[in-house]
């Protein structure tokens, strides 16, 4: 299990457990091809906030593209290859996506990662994201990698069992966190997003999500 002294590390970035790693501003000169991307994905497949299956609203709005695509709503969580809403195929994952995923699990010491799906987070200020695991992929030998983008954030990071007390690890524009191995089934999550103002994303904070969802 991961120490539960990572919450008390003072200031900055607390240690990060084997198979976490954090490339601070990694993503920062794909900003123009990401943006690009994003906006081409959701004109085909809108944000929507999505229901859990206890019936809340998600405060997070999501959309996804690649050839599968994560939802949750009453009947539970799960990958679907159609987008419920439009009826169609989700979107194409966009070259831009796969190949900085690629570069970042590479340089996270993950190789010959080769995402299929990608899960878009859009949060305003005051959304946040529970403490959960990633485990509805097929493939869990894959690692995650998260790519923030606009307003900075405090990614929750916890252990291998809920109740593990998580630790703070600030995310700003541009910055990568890849787990795997180990760590692969951490419980991870997003404090409420502060209000302010990204001169480039503006009033939001978008997250890209990159993932192993079918069999290798």
């Amino acid at each position: 299990m991961i120490e539960l002294d990572l919450f008390e590390a003072p200031g900055g970035v607390p240690p990060l457990p084997p198979g976490v790693r954090l490339l601070e501003g990694f993503a920062a000169p794909w900003e123009p091809a990401l943006l690009t991307g994003i906006e081409q994905v959701v004109a085909e497949a809108p944000y929507r906030h999505m229901i859990t299956p206890g019936g809340q609203c998600m405060s997070v709005a999501m959309t996804n593209c690649g050839s599968a695509g994560w939802i949750s709503d009453r009947s539970g969580y799960r990958y679907t290859r159609i987008d419920p809403h439009s009826g169609h195929p989700w979107p194409t994952l966009p070259e831009s996506f796969s190949t900085l995923a690629r570069q970042a699990a590479e340089a996270a010491g993950f190789t010959g990662f080769a995402p299929d799906a990608c899960l878009i987070n859009r949060y305003a200020p005051g959304a946040r994201m529970s403490l959960h695991q990633d485990r509805d992929e097929h493939d869990l030998a894959a690692p995650i990698v998260s790519v923030s983008l606009g307003l900075p954030a405090v990614f929750l990071l916890g252990g291998l069992e809920r109740r593990a007390r998580p630790a703070r690890l600030p995310l700003s524009h541009g910055d990568v966190i890849v787990w795997g191995g180990a760590s692969r089934m951490i419980f991870h999550g997003v404090a409420p997003v502060a209000e302010g103002l990204h001169p480039g994303v503006g009033r939001q904070r978008i997250n890209l999500t990159l993932r192993r969802a079918a069999p290798a």
